[in-house]
């Protein structure tokens, strides 16, 4: 039987060379010259520290930080702004969290999208990923279409198709 998993997972190695190449535009820029500009990325935990002079830095670095990263292939949406900037002494500090992996509300949302559409396939939710099985390929492009189109606000990728 057809199937493919839906994941919603960052890779290390491309978000590391995204810092990389950030690191490398703020050194190079007229507007964070004699400035203190730390953009570091803790790779256990999946979450971006930065660190720059002003709240108007702040955006900047953050907007430096999506177009890059898009440009690496990482999806702006897997990144979690929510958390608020906050001064620290003569800095702003912001924590930015990567989002890796499906969680279980996400996953559930999916699986509902995917149930209430009457799409002739079954959606399984295991740990992290969603396994999607239907008799024909035909059902699960179409699911594929559909999960395109929903809006989650999480990065998908369609992985291990196996027909």
């Amino acid at each position: 039987m057809p199937s493919f998993d839906i994941a919603s997972a960052v890779d290390l190695q491309i978000l590391d060379n995204a810092i990389n190449t950030v690191k490398k535009e703020i050194a190079t820029r007229y507007d964070f010259r004699d400035t203190a500009v730390k953009v570091e990325l803790n790779k256990k935990d999946f979450v971006i520290s930065l660190e720059v002079g002003s709240e108007m830095q702040m955006k900047q670095l953050i907007d430096v930080l999506i177009s890059r990263s898009m440009k690496q292939g990482i999806d702006g949406s897997a990144f979690d702004f929510t958390k608020d900037a906050y001064p620290s002494g003569k800095v702003v500090k912001k924590e930015v969290s990567v989002r890796n992996g499906l969680k279980q509300e996400d996953a559930k949302k999916i699986v509902k999208m995917i149930k209430d559409n009457g799409f002739k396939v079954q959606a399984a939710i295991m740990d992290d990923i969603i396994r999607v099985t239907g008799k024909k390929l035909d059902d699960l492009q179409e699911v594929i279409a559909k999960c395109r189109t929903g809006n989650f606000n999480i990065p998908l990728q369609f992985v291990n198709m196996k027909s």
